[in-house]
């Protein structure tokens, strides 16, 4: 009985998992929970949520407490005026400092205020990071997810070349059985059934490694059987202007417009370096000296303290000048670069779309096509079957049949990537 119960329990699971169907949802929805870089993105994002602090900027008060105690051993031999002359050795002595010191930064240029800008700048580009890692994992899933379909398109196409295939070899088998069929024709045709076979298992592998790495991209720990039942359905209403229109909302030009005012604020804290710095401190010592031999046996002091401290830059090589012309620079350089990257992303998405509007217009008589030679491998296997074709008219026909349907899956596989680049150009991926 207990091997029967743990029977259930290990196998009955296995089962369950087998007639797992996986949708485009499904996959996109456990991307985002699961995916390491969108997990490593968050995470920097909330790096740069804790550093946004005005403590950290520099605006905050500074409390420091500090405890220093020194036991010494000397030899004491002090000459008095008097003449007296005293001689101890080993003499103990004790020495303790403690104290409790706070600042704070009253004025430095205006630095504090830009440096906490920076932060704040900082983290929206960390959100825009991980919107960017977003639309990416979503799109390498749609790509990896298509792709099972457009392999699984593959292996219809090969099953039904292979039902050709062996109604071809039935029809021979017939024929020799009564002697209307020569022992050429009936091995080809053996030959046909079995590089279709051999077809349908090298492509029935080539699906099961495409979930496998479907379910990488998913960043699943267990890899596990599923099934996916869909089909390629390409959306024929994008329009270059919409795209192009979309362009500046993209995540990564927004990225780089925030990489813009980052340098901008670092121009500032470098600027305000040349500025004066005010700063207040305050605290409270303690200090003890004792003593076994010397003049002074036991010496302590301790109260608060206050005060002000005010530094003006004078001159240090012309190294703040220098930093500032560079923090410049970069600023211009990143200008350039958003420029840049505005540049490449219109590029992109005019050579995509250009892809994209020529496959289009391509899948209608593709689709003609394939419906053409299914139709004319019914005719040439009905010819077949009254002997007025031959079996090279047979494979021809097959032939035509495997073609045009490889030509219309990959016009729409491709048509499809097509799409979801410019979703993903768009920033409309999983909206």
């Amino acid at each position: 009985m207990k091997k029967i119960i743990l029977y259930i329990v290990f196998i009955l699971p296995l089962f369950g998992m087998g007639q797992t169907t996986m949708s485009l949802k499904d996959a996109i929805d456990t991307t985002l929970r699961n995916s390491f870089d969108i997990r490593i993105a968050r995470n920097y994002l909330e790096i740069d949520k804790i550093n946004n602090t005005y403590g950290v900027a520099g605006g905050l008060p500074s409390v420091n407490a500090s405890v220093t105690d020194n036991q010494s051993i000397t030899n004491v031999t002090p000459q008095l005026n008097s003449g007296t002359e005293i001689k101890k050795g080993n003499a103990n002595g004790n020495t303790m400092n403690s104290g409790i010191t706070a600042g704070m930064v009253l004025f430095n240029g205006f630095k504090i205020q830009a440096t906490k800008e920076r932060l704040n700048i900082l983290q929206l580009q960390s959100e825009l990071e991980l919107n960017i890692q977003i639309q990416n994992s979503i799109a390498a899933v749609m790509a990896k997810y298509y792709d099972i379909v457009r392999q699984q398109e593959y292996l219809k196409i090969i099953r039904n070349s292979l039902d050709v295939s062996q109604k071809k070899l039935d029809i021979v088998t017939e024929r020799k059985n009564v002697g209307m069929a020569n022992d050429a024709d009936y091995l080809q045709a053996k030959i046909d059934v079995n590089s279709a076979e051999q077809s349908l298992k090298t492509q029935q592998l080539v699906v099961d490694q495409t979930k496998t790495e479907l379910l990488q991209i998913m960043s699943m720990k267990q890899f596990y059987p599923y099934s996916v039942i869909d089909s390629i359905v390409v959306d024929r209403t994008i329009l270059l202007n919409t795209i192009t229109t979309y362009l500046r909302q993209n995540p990564q030009y927004l990225s780089a417009e925030q990489q813009i005012k980052i340098n901008e604020q670092i121009v500032k804290e470098v600027a305000a370096l040349r500025y004066p710095s005010l700063r207040i401190s305050s605290g409270y010592n303690f200090n003890r000296s004792q003593s076994d031999a010397g003049q002074i046996l036991l010496n302590q002091n301790y109260g608060p303290y206050a005060g002000l401290s005010l530094q003006v830059p004078i001159y240090n090589g012309n190294a703040y000048k220098v930093q500032k012309q560079t923090a410049i620079y970069n600023v211009n350089n990143a200008k350039l670069q958003q420029q840049s990257l505005l540049n490449s992303l219109t590029s992109d998405a005019v050579k995509t779309y250009q892809m994209y509007s020529a496959t289009l217009q391509q899948l209608d008589s593709q689709g003609k096509a394939v419906e053409m030679s299914g139709r004319l491998i019914n005719v040439i296997m009905q010819r077949f079957q009254v002997n007025q074709a031959t079996i090279l008219d047979v494979k021809a026909a097959q032939a035509s049949y495997e073609n045009t349907g490889y030509q219309l899956v990959n016009l729409k596989y491709a048509t499809k990537i097509a799409e979801i680049e410019l979703m993903r150009l768009m920033y409309k991926l999983g909206n």
